[in-house]
């Protein structure tokens, strides 16, 4: 099997999550070059033996490189995006693509245009519980889907400098959930009401944003779901999903380092669900990145395209607008 050629741009945390499963698990992937202007990043990819660039369009130009994995920060993946479909190169997106609705539509015109593939990092659809309950859904077992509940939080807020750049609550943290609802359900969402609040930390009201949400989704058959969103739970990464048909119910719970549990005269305790979304999601990461190089190789559709980032986007816009303005929005109101 010939060796797929790839750059990747930004080792943040998702890029040396990305970076070491290609490593460690890809015999047929080549890490040809990585670029992150910054010295602690240079200094760990030297650490790796990798070849080391502080400029990304180094991977836009590249002659070998076939795919380029992008981790660098929010504000440049719209760009890059861009350059690297017009270069021929096959991408790998972190979400979001922009912030601006207007911009990520341009960007799947140029992709699409430029013949090329790109996938975007929205990997909770990766998770082995999260794809066990898509399997039972797509198996008829539930009958007719009525109503889905997702719980999504965080053991703390970001620092306010992220928050200040982040999009908000809806477009950084609950997109996440968003993009769940409509692949687990499989049905487009046609309006959205929320509800959000300051009630974790008042710097993050101060800096525009929200740090806890109640949103109802309706689907265009009627059917609904409920996400809740905190940026602090005291006892830990909190993801919990439920779907509920006339045929039945299925749901997961969180992720435990173990499964013990401790009996005494003082009640009964256990461990607290894993810390936050890189013990969580481990696994997740990897088979999504797996997808993305099977996608190339096998020359199909990417299992998660530029048109889900944008409907997911549209609902946390419609999100934002429906806190803002207190009234349920229609996803026809977001263009």
């Amino acid at each position: 099997m010939k060796t797929l050629k790839i750059g990747i741009a930004g080792t943040g945390r998702i890029g040396k999550i990305h970076l070491e499963n290609i490593l460690q698990r890809f015999l047929d992937v080549e890490i040809v070059l990585v670029a992150d202007p910054t010295q602690e990043a240079k200094e760990y990819i030297h650490s790796k033996k990798l070849s080391y660039s502080d400029n990304y369009d180094d991977l836009i130009n590249h002659k070998q490189i076939d795919a380029i994995i992008i981790c660098s920060p929010t504000d440049t993946h719209a760009d890059f995006v861009a350059k690297a479909a017009k270069a021929g190169k096959q991408i790998f997106c972190e979400k979001p693509l922009d912030l601006s609705l207007g911009r990520v539509t341009e960007l799947l015109e140029i992709v699409k245009n430029s013949g090329v593939k790109m996938m975007l990092g929205f990997n909770r659809r990766f998770d082995p519980n999260f794809l066990k309950v898509k399997s039972v859904v797509n198996s008829g077992k539930l009958g007719d889907l009525q109503l889905l509940k997702i719980t999504s939080r965080d053991p703390g807020p970001p620092p306010i400098s992220y928050i200040e750049v982040s999009g908000g609550l809806f477009m950084d943290m609950a997109i996440h959930d968003f993009d769940m609802a409509r692949y687990i359900m499989g049905k487009e969402v046609i309006e959205v009401y929320s509800r959000g609040a300051v009630l974790v930390d008042k710097a993050i009201g101060k800096a525009g944003d929200i740090d806890t949400a109640l949103t109802t989704l309706i689907f265009e058959d009627g059917s609904m779901a409920n996400i809740d969103n905190s940026r602090k739970a005291v006892y830990g990464y909190d993801q919990r999903l439920e779907v509920f048909g006339s045929g039945g119910m299925v749901k997961v719970d969180n992720n435990f380092p173990d499964n013990h549990q401790l009996y005494g005269a003082d009640g009964i305790h256990g461990s607290l669900p894993l810390n936050f979304f890189l013990e969580r999601y481990t696994v997740s990461y990897l088979n999504e990145i797996a997808a993305f190089f099977t996608s190339i190789r096998n020359d199909t559709d990417v299992m998660v395209s530029g048109i889900d980032g944008l409907s997911a986007m549209k609902i946390a816009l419609a999100a934002k607008k429906s806190v803002n303005e207190n009234r349920v929005v229609s996803i026809k109101e977001i263009i």
